[in-house]
Formats: structure tokens, C-alpha cells, sequence
């Protein structure tokens, strides 16, 4: 028998890390210790079982200890908690469910304890009908209270990830939601203008959102605290009372024992690794949702909570240990989400990032079909691509529609991981066929904007700068549409009309030309600036103004 490996915690990182280290070593003995009954389950299954869109607790479990055993001689031992290390002699203390316990001994050990949800300090945050939905025993919890207490009605808290998961999925069992958010959107890892869509789209399902709103107060409304309804006090004064609440504000990392052994911790309690995922101690490795990493595109340190690179870290720790060289290339943050018909999906950094970075940067925004427009179907994706002004170098990418979004922030995350330029997007060979595309992908329009744009051919003008330096807005799209969708404009110029009516523009006067989408606003600014024009682009047209909230402060 060879070296032993200890795991402490199952999951995307402890799994992966023992299945490829048994891969690696046949004669490695290999114990995973996890405190809960399953030693790995798809969390991000768990809106969806609650909901019954997953129908059986079953499909939610990935492997059992018992299929660990039999296929990779792993041995798996669940309700089994390690509650002490001791690094000076290499053993851990385990607490098992039974009231029993243990030391271990190990050679290398790894740590996978993942996150715990935050619980706020709220008068009345113990009281019955109060959750967090982390662990597949946490949705059992809720659908039994749903089922007992025949809830009607259901407060949510938190509007990112999770919180829009189960909002939809309270939906779908035809319960009504509100949906509690202390920051002016839901999901804040994205740019205001690009959530707007989803934010339109849960509003239009009858979810009661409440942004700017914060959870000051929750009582039950029985006078012995026995389940019932509660009632909830927002932070306006309002009042609700509802029959549940779920709690979906975020998460902490589980690092109390890392840090009661004395392993280097940050400042918010992330265990601190190096590239090979190695912690103060040489013989401690460290994965997943509890650990700080390093942010790919900026090299500044960072923590990224998702099951993705949890799993590569844990694959990656059994290769370091059976000596082989690696090291992890660090996180850029590439998640999506589906809720309300639309899927929302980014990669990389976003603009709040940028600004705190002070890096250089430059935005531009396209509303294309997810595939051709002849073939029956087709649907807008809005787009917003973020890339370095120096060198044009990706940096950032965020898409929202009813399909075919998430395809191309795909595209665009590999583009980062190669440090890919918008000259590459635009040049990108994609799939095309009607059904699925066009000729000209998404992916190669946004690289196209951004390229006319790094060319010179393309000034590009934002929205809050509309109007600014004393330039005029022309609108050159037709009187219907103007009509239909106004917008503040100095004049109005239909882009067949344009070329005839120059004459109507002033040479000294800058120009800021928006369309529908910024296809034909484009046409125009080719047209006037070889006519002698100082002309811009309002990038995104009309639709992305739709989106953007220009009221005075909000710029």
C-alpha cells in the first residue's frame, strides 16, 4: 500500500481530486471524510428538485461511497466530521455521527470544505420557516414546508445565482415570490444595463422584486413561536407576511478548521494557496469555494464560489501529488444563469471591475439574432463586449436573450484564456448554418464593432455622454420607428434620406448618430465622416439606451 491522502469534504473538488488521484496511483490508499450523507451531489440541481423539474433525490447524486469503493477502491466514509489538525504529526481528529471517533493518519492531506451560506444577524433569523438552500437534506427541508404548510406565498432574499433559481422554481409550483435585493439590481457580478432584460422578464411573471430593500426584522406571527407564517419588516417600513422565507444572500468560506491549525488565511477567511494549490503547509492542499485564488486576466488575488474550478483544482491536486508538474492558471469568473425564459451569461471582468483596477477600457454593444433571420425562429442575444483600448485584448463579455447566449460567452472565455484580441474575434471561424447561425456569428460582430473601433473607423460616443460638448444626436432611423420607440434626438434624418440631405448638418458640430442596434448608425458615421463630419457612434443603438438607466446620478 502506498501513501495515504486524506480529503476532507466531497463535492466538485474532493471527488474529482480522489477519483483522478486513484487514476494516478493504484497503490495510494485514499480516504475521504465528509460530514454529510452524500459525498457528492449536483448543488446546482437543487432549485430544480425542489420545484419537482428534477423528480427524485436520486438523480441529484453523482456517486455513492459505495460506487467509489467498487470502481476506484476509494474508501468513502460520510457523517464522518474532521473537527481537529494536528500538522506536527500528521493526523487529524474525526468526530463520527454515531457519537464515536477517530484519528487518521496521512502523508498528504487536502482540504475541500467548501462554503457556508451567510445567515445575516436578523431578530427573529432562528424562527421556523426560515432556509438556505446549500445541500440536498436543505431542499428536502423546504419541499417537506412547502407540502405541510401548503405555502402560498414565499419571501426570497437575495437576488444573484441561487436566489433567481429558486424564485423561478417557486414559480413554478405556482407559489408567489418576492424577492428581496439590498442593491439597486439582481445579479451585481454583471453590468446594470445587461440585467435589465431578466429584471423586466421576473417582473413580467408577477414576482413581487423589491430592489434597494433590505430584510430589518422577521416575527412570527403566532403568539407561542410555534410554525406559522411570518411576518417580515423591510427596511422601507414595509411589512409582508408570508408562509416562508429562503435565504440566498451568498456565502462564507468554511475555514474554521484550516484556521484553527493555524493554515494562512486572508482577510475574509479564504485559505491562501499557491499555483499548485499548496497551502502554508507543504503537505496541505487546499480546493474549491474555500480557497483564494488568482483572478486569470488581472493577476490580483481573488475567490470565485463555482463548481467549475473547484473541480479542476481537485483534479489538479492529485496530479501535484503523484508528481506530476501543474499548476492552476487561475479563475476568470465564466458562470451563466437561466431563469424566466432568458439566459444570462459573462466571462471575465466586468466594468465596476475595470474602474477599480484602473485599467483602460472600452465598451461596445451589439443586439444580433441568434441565428439568420430567414430561418423561423431567430431571437435577439444582447451583447456587450469589454477589451482593452491599447492593445485590444478581451477582456470582459456579458450576453443576455432566450437562446444562444451562453454559446458564445463559451467562445469568448476561451478567447481570454488565450489572451485573444478583438482582431481574433473578428476573424474567429464558427459553425454556420441557418438554423444555427450566421455567417457573420455574433462573436465575429462584437470583434468586428471593437476592431473598427481600435482602426479609427468607428469613434464610439457611451450614453452618458449623450448630448455632451454640445453635440448633436441624429436619429436615422425611419419616422415609424422614432414614433414607436422615442428617444431624446437633435434631429431626425432617415438613413436613404441621409446622403441627400446633408446640407441640414453643421461640419463644426459633433455628431452622435444612433439607429435601432447600430448597424445603419454605423453606414451613416462612413458616410458623414468622408464627408467632412465629425461623427460618433451611440454604441447599441436604441436598444441598449432601452436598458440603461440615464436618469441624473445613474450615469
Amino acid at each position: 500500500m502506498g501513501k495515504t491522502t486524506l480529503i476532507v469534504g466531497g463535492v466538485a473538488g474532493g471527488a474529482s481530486c480522489a477519483a483522478r488521484l486513484r487514476r494516478n496511483d493504484e497503490q495510494a490508499r485514499i480516504i475521504v471524510l465528509e460530514r454529510g450523507p452524500h459525498v457528492s451531489f449536483a448543488n446546482c440541481g437543487l432549485p430544480y428538485y425542489v420545484s419537482g423539474v428534477i423528480a427524485n433525490e436520486e438523480d441529484l447524486l453523482l456517486a455513492t461511497p459505495e460506487f467509489f469503493q467498487r470502481r476506484f477502491n476509494i474508501d468513502v466514509r460520510t457523517g464522518h466530521n474532521v473537527t481537529a489538525i494536528d500538522r506536527a504529526n500528521k493526523v487529524v481528529q474525526v468526530s463520527r455521527d454515531d457519537g464515536s471517533s477517530e484519528q487518521i493518519a496521512y502523508d498528504h492531506l487536502v482540504l475541500s470544505p467548501g462554503a457556508q451560506p451567510i445567515q445575516p444577524p436578523i431578530p427573529g433569523i432562528d424562527l421556523p420557516g426560515i432556509f438556505s438552500l446549500r445541500t440536498v437534506p436543505d431542499s428536502n427541508q423546504i419541499k417537506q414546508w412547502i407540502k405541510r404548510y401548503d405555502v402560498r406565498h414565499a419571501v426570497v432574499v437575495g437576488g444573484g445565482f441561487i436566489g433567481l433559481e429558486v424564485t423561478e422554481n417557486l414559480h413554478h409550483l405556482e407559489i408567489g415570490v418576492t424577492l428581496i435585493q439590498r442593491d439597486p439590481q439582481i445579479m451585481t457580478t454583471i453590468d446594470p444595463e445587461m440585467v435589465q432584460p431578466m429584471t423586466n422578464a421576473v417582473r413580467a411573471a408577477g414576482i413581487d422584486l423589491r430592489l434597494n430593500t433590505e430584510v430589518s426584522r422577521i416575527d412570527s406571527t403566532t403568539s407561542d413561536g410555534a410554525p406559522g407564517p411570518l411576518r417580515i419588516t423591510l427596511s422601507n417600513g414595509d411589512q409582508l407576511v408570508t408562509d416562508m422565507l429562503i435565504l440566498a444572500i451568498g456565502v462564507r468560506p468554511d475555514t474554521e478548521l484550516a484556521q484553527s491549525c493555524g493554515l494562512e488565511t486572508n482577510s475574509r477567511g479564504h485559505i491562501v494557496v499557491d499555483s499548485r494549490m499548496q497551502t502554508s503547509d507543504p503537505s496541505i492542499f487546499a480546493v474549491g469555494d474555500a480557497v483564494e485564488v488568482q483572478c486569470a486576466i488581472t493577476g490580483k488575488r481573488t475567490a470565485l464560489p463555482l463548481a467549475g474550478p473547484a473541480n479542476r483544482q481537485g483534479r489538479m491536486v492529485a496530479d501535484i501529488i503523484t508528481g506530476k508538474r501543474r499548476g492552476f492558471r487561475g479563475v476568470q469568473g465564466t458562470a451563466v444563469c437561466g431563469a424566466f425564459g432568458l439566459t444570462l451569461a459573462s466571462t471575465g471582468l466586468n466594468e465596476r471591475t475595470l474602474r477599480s483596477h484602473k485599467t483602460p477600457y472600452e465598451a461596445v454593444y451589439i443586439h444580433p439574432r441568434n441565428h439568420v433571420g430567414y430561418y423561423p425562429g431567430a431571437k435577439t442575444i444582447n451583447m456587450k463586449l469589454l477589451y482593452d483600448t491599447g492593445s485590444g485584448r478581451v477582456l470582459g463579455a456579458q450576453a443576455i436573450g432566450p437562446d444562444g447566449a451562453e454559446r458564445r460567452i463559451d467562445v469568448i472565455a476561451m478567447a481570454i484564456q488565450m489572451g485573444a484580441t478583438v482582431f481574433d474575434l473578428e476573424e474567429a471561424e464558427l459553425c454556420y448554418a441557418p438554423q444555427y447561425g450566421g455567417a457573420k456569428d455574433p462573436v465575429n460582430l462584437a470583434g468586428m464593432v471593437a476592431a473598427n473601433a481600435m482602426r479609427g473607423d468607428l469613434p464610439i460616443t457611451h450614453w452618458n455622454e449623450i448630448g455632451c460638448q454640445t453635440a448633436l444626436v441624429l436619429d436615422v432611423r425611419t419616422a415609424g420607428e422614432l414614433q414607436q420607440d422615442p428617444m431624446p434626438c437633435g434631429k431626425h434624418i432617415p438613413i436613404d434620406e441621409l446622403r441627400d440631405r446633408l446640407s441640414e448638418l453643421q461640419k463644426d458640430k459633433p455628431i452622435q448618430v444612433v439607429c435601432g442596434v447600430g448597424i445603419r448608425a454605423y453606414n451613416a458615421i462612413c458616410m458623414l465622416r468622408q464627408n467632412g463630419f465629425q461623427a460618433s457612434l451611440l454604441s447599441g443603438g436604441v436598444s441598449t439606451w432601452m436598458h440603461l438607466d440615464t436618469s441624473p446620478g445613474n450615469n
